[in-house]
């Protein structure tokens, strides 16, 4: 098992595919974290995923602004190929986060609407405040 730091690499592998909930996109991100920038033929190389789900993915994680892409200009004739990159860790948690709190909330909220006659207090769920990040 490979080690980063003192943590193995298949902690970060499972941490990462909690986040994602995709064993597709945690690949394509892990892998765009050790070799950034690069094309569509090589994260299907370096993954090992099958192409058409390569491309799916790609566009689901960019739409959701996991990762992003960039055109290179290509010189001879035919489309002009993205190279893709990934935002970094810090940002993906603090996605993880914000949506997490937003779900809790939503939960909190209607937990509340349920319990009309008795008294209730309005919480807001705030996993890590704003100032900390």
């Amino acid at each position: 098992m490979r080690k980063a730091g003192n943590i193995n690499y298949s902690q970060i592998e499972n941490t990462i595919h909690e986040i994602l909930k995709s064993k597709a996109q945690s690949k394509i991100y892990l892998f765009l974290l050790r070799k950034n920038n690069v094309k569509t033929e090589d994260i299907i190389k370096g993954t090992r995923l099958h192409p058409s789900t390569v491309r799916e993915t790609l566009v689901k994680m960019y739409s959701k602004h996991i990762i992003r892409r960039e055109k290179i200009k290509n010189e001879s004739i035919g489309k002009n190929p993205y190279v893709y990159s990934p935002i970094p860790p810090v940002l993906l948690i603090k996605k993880y986060v914000e949506d997490m709190e937003q779900r809790l909330n939503n939960l909190v909220s209607l937990s509340g609407k349920h319990q009309e006659n008795k008294e209730t207090h309005s919480i807001h769920i705030s996993i890590v405040k704003k100032e900390e990040m």
